[in-house]
């Protein structure tokens, strides 16, 4: 297999979305667009990879520094065309010989075997590849046309076919492959003898054919290469993630009642037999194992749950939090960076940051780790079998020894032993009749006021 390289094409300016952040930056599935294609060059193979840049775009070429670093940036300055970003990219592609993809850092949703199915067009001997896929509305697509032998004849533009082209649905996706010395040496033959005075990618299959070179087409989806322009598409390119993740998640096993309801991340791991209800949120980073239960409008970001747990309803798990197997974290708790032991429970209405809570400890409702003094954070941990009161405040640093409870709306500043009761409340006094007096003293106060 020859080696691979992709050029991830991401000068455009992204005017219609409307928005001081790049569009290849927007998100889907809590994933910028560009890094999505980043991933699936990798996925395929790819052992160099070159983003070509506006020279405008700092955001962009700093985003692309911090993740390949700075050879795989090229820039396109002035654009003046596909055809002509791509070129952009030769020199860093100078000393590289195999084969070349070319992506775009909009196309968020293209699944690897299409791209791999491009690679081995190659292998068979095609000079070009070209990804496309059948439109349920053709409109201004550029058409693949093909001959009898299933070869691409030509990419056609909308507003050049004729009648007969028109009613192709077969359309093109831009996304394209070729050896690096075939994909250079075509594009070194471009002219921009067209309307617009651009160099057009889609003119090397004309050049490739010209030359008696075999083109060929593969079929994809045609969400599969959704290009987003707007903040319209981008919630399309959102939707149609979700969708697909619900899908492959429901396919490996995995209970969801309102599966419309529920929200995933790109890198959401749920095992099967995990059971989530409606109105559910996965941030980036959560890894759910077999046989826990996540329960309606919950949000978790950053965090791991073990096999048997249970999460809400309306249960936050912040980065850091970690439930161990059997636990349980109910309605109106928040976790953040602190490891829940197993069996241990939480059921109701607490904030539990930066700490560690004991296999089998009872964390009573309204209970507040105390964890930051304006500067600083500070650790809470909680032994094995402790138990704490309803209402309690523990003001870190402070640890609770295994087995010792604490009594209800105790504001707890030192440690506690183990198997010991601590208490830290202003002692309950009782004044007899004293609110009968009040009463009739406050009456007697407003009826005087009223005459005046």
């Amino acid at each position: 297999m020859a080696a691979r390289a992709a050029i991830i094409l991401a000068a455009g300016q992204g005017t219609r979305m409307k928005s001081d952040l790049p569009k290849v930056l927007h998100q889907v599935g809590g994933r910028p667009m560009l890094d999505w294609s980043i991933d699936l060059a990798r996925r395929v193979g790819c052992e160099r990879i070159v983003v070509v840049c506006g020279a405008s775009g700092a955001s962009v070429q700093d985003h692309v520094r911090e993740a390949l670093g700075e050879d795989a940036i090229a820039i396109q300055d002035p654009p003046q065309g596909t055809g002509h970003a791509v070129q952009c990219a030769q020199d860093a592609l100078m000393d590289f010989s195999g084969d070349v993809v070319v992506l775009y850092a909009d196309t968020p949703l293209i699944p690897a075997n299409a791209v791999e199915a491009l690679f081995e067009q190659l292998e068979s001997g095609a000079k070009v590849g070209v990804l496309g896929f059948e439109a349920a509305i053709a409109g201004a697509y550029g058409r693949l046309i093909e001959n009898e032998q299933d070869d691409l004849d030509a990419i056609v533009e909308a507003k050049e076919a004729t009648a007969e082209q028109l009613a192709v649905s077969f359309c093109n996706s831009g996304v394209m492959a070729a050896r690096a010395a075939t994909m250079f040496g075509l594009l070194s033959k471009l002219t921009n003898d067209n309307a617009k005075g651009e160099y057009y990618l889609t003119d090397i299959v004309a050049l490739a054919r010209a030359e008696d070179g075999m083109c060929r087409a593969v079929r994809c989806a045609e969400v599969d290469v959704l290009g987003v322009n707007s903040r319209v598409e981008l919630a399309q390119a959102e939707s149609a993630f979700q969708d697909r993740r619900r899908e492959e998640l429901l396919v490996e096993g995995v209970t969801m009642t309102a599966p419309e309801t529920v929200y995933f991340s790109y890198d959401t791991i749920i095992e099967r037999d995990v059971l989530i209800e409606p109105h559910v949120v996965f941030g980036q980073g959560v890894y759910v194992r077999s046989g826990a239960r996540i329960r309606a409008f919950s949000h978790l970001e950053g965090a791991q749950v073990s096999s048997g747990c249970e999460v809400g309803p309306y249960a936050r798990l912040r980065p850091g939090a970690v439930l161990d197997e059997g636990a349980k974290v109910g309605n109106f708790v928040e976790v953040k960076k602190t490891r829940i032991g197993k069996g241990a429970k939480d059921n109701h209405l607490a904030y539990l940051g930066d700490g560690e809570i004991g296999e089998g400890a009872n964390i009573g409702a309204g209970t507040i780790f105390c964890n930051y003094d304006g500067f600083l954070k500070y650790q809470t941990r909680i032994g094995k079998g402790a138990f704490i009161g309803s209402n309690s405040s523990l003001v870190a640093p402070v640890s609770i020894g295994d087995g010792a409870m604490i009594g209800s709306g105790s504001v707890i500043t030192k440690d506690v032993e183990a198997n010991a009761l601590s208490v830290a409340r202003g002692r309950q006094m009782q004044k007899s009749g004293w609110a009968t007096a009040f009463r009739d003293k406050m009456a007697a106060v407003k009826a005087a006021r009223k005459k005046t």
